[in-house]
């Protein structure tokens, strides 16, 4: 059965979509861009902060899943500019610990309100 997840200390869907739905004890996290979730604000323009930001916000979803962002099978991440690809691996080792998620690291054209930065993620629930 499929059930809603929301939580305040992630931001609010801006769309038609969930912040993640799970089903099966699986967790499927729509796209987190750097938006804090008190404020409602992008942080600043600042791609370390933006990506620190996105995680805390994934791992905000995964506790009220009543999982974590260790249980990640499959990360995506989007990016604007693949330049701060060894900044992102850097910041990804502080939030994982091994074994890795599987991940897809892209560079795309443009993100939502021009984040630097969007992940979504598929997590087990254990």
């Amino acid at each position: 059965m499929k059930k809603i997840i929301e939580t305040q200390d992630a931001p609010a869907a801006i769309g038609t979509y969930s912040q993640a739905v799970t089903h099966n004890n699986v967790l499927y996290v729509s796209g987190q861009i750097p938006i804090n979730p008190k404020s409602g604000e992008m942080r600043e323009e600042d791609f370390s902060k933006q990506t620190h930001q996105v995680f805390r916000n994934l791992q905000a979803i995964a506790i009220a899943a009543g999982t974590s962002l260790q249980n990640t099978l499959k990360l995506n991440i989007f990016v604007q500019d693949l330049s701060h690809f060894a900044t992102l691996n850097d910041i990804m080792s502080q939030y994982f610990e091994e074994p890795y998620p599987a991940r897809a690291a892209i560079e795309v054209a443009g993100l939502p309100k021009n984040a630097m930065i969007e992940m979504d993620a598929i997590i087990a629930i254990q």
